[in-house]
């Protein structure tokens, strides 16, 4: 040991390993109470970093490009994730720690065992995730993480080709956003408006029709609306749903047909439903 860096010389050669005993260790500030919301906003943004919990997301983040500032996990972690400590992901600092350092550290318990702080990387433009794209799904400001996470899950599984955030939507890569995805923000290109007022023009001018998906009873089936082309379907936040601008800024409204007196359902089931339609073969 050298100034607490435990060097693996044997089966890792290339990995540094720091015990970490202290839930209040400097070192480990990136991972300190992952469930204090405004506390994780400001220091994620202020240094660019995002969490990955658990071996599939944490893999799913690498494979899609973002570097590893560092790695806190239990022991039973090494071997099962010594192939992202080094080598071609470069010579990451890995932070083993007891269970219940990790509870102290983080406010609960980190059932997946391991944690990564990595990299956020620059969003692409609108136009960018619009070239090519036919299926959109479009988010006016949904601030739940969890749902956030539900309707990403959705759109990779659904076929969905891209998703469009309002200025004011939840972030996809907060750590509970990624968790419920499965790691599905890194498989789904996304963006988000610079404009909530006028920033539908952007999608029209693109060749989409913009679809609002509303319980109201004048809207039609979706069915009937997916007529072939380019569509974004525009979903609104929970409860409130979409705004009223937005609703008259919209080519269409559209519904999910429903029965039993159930008016409307949650917005992560709506998403589902609603996009299995948008990107059915022939729509």
């Amino acid at each position: 040991m050298e100034n607490g860096r435990i060097a693996r010389r044997a089966p890792y050669p290339w990995r540094v390993v720091i015990p970490v005993e202290d839930a209040a260790d400097p070192r480990i500030a990136d991972y300190v109470r992952l469930r204090d919301v405004d506390l994780r906003k400001s220091l994620e943004g202020g240094r660019g970093l995002f969490l990955a919990e658990g071996e599939k997301v944490i893999r799913r983040a690498v494979a899609a490009g973002h570097p590893v500032r560092s790695m806190l996990m239990t022991a039973k972690w090494l071997d099962r994730l010594a192939d992202l400590t080094g080598g071609d992901t470069g010579d990451v600092t890995v932070y083993l720690v007891s269970d219940e350092v990790m509870e102290g550290i983080t406010g609960f318990q980190v059932h997946r065992g391991a944690l990564a702080s990595m990299e956020r990387r620059e969003l692409p433009s609108v136009a960018e995730v619009l070239r090519g794209a036919r299926h959109v799904v479009v988010l006016e400001d949904l601030v739940d993480h969890t749902n956030v996470g539900a309707i990403f899950r959705c759109a990779a599984a659904l076929g969905v080709d891209a998703i469009v955030l309002s200025p004011r939507c939840a972030d996809p890569l907060y750590r509970r956003s990624v968790k419920v995805s499965m790691g599905s923000v890194f498989s789904v290109p996304y963006a988000r408006l610079k404009d909530w007022h006028d920033g539908l023009e952007e999608l029209r001018d693109h060749g989409f029709r913009l679809l609002a998906l509303t319980p109201a009873e004048s809207a039609i089936p979706i069915e009937e609306a997916l007529t072939g082309g380019r569509n974004a379907l525009l979903l609104g936040s929970e409860g409130d749903g979409l705004s009223s601008r937005w609703l008259a800024e919209a080519d269409q409204a559209v519904r999910i047909p429903m029965s039993r007196e159930v008016d409307s359902l949650n917005v992560a089931a709506a998403a589902a439903i609603a996009c299995y339609l948008l990107a059915a073969p022939g729509h």
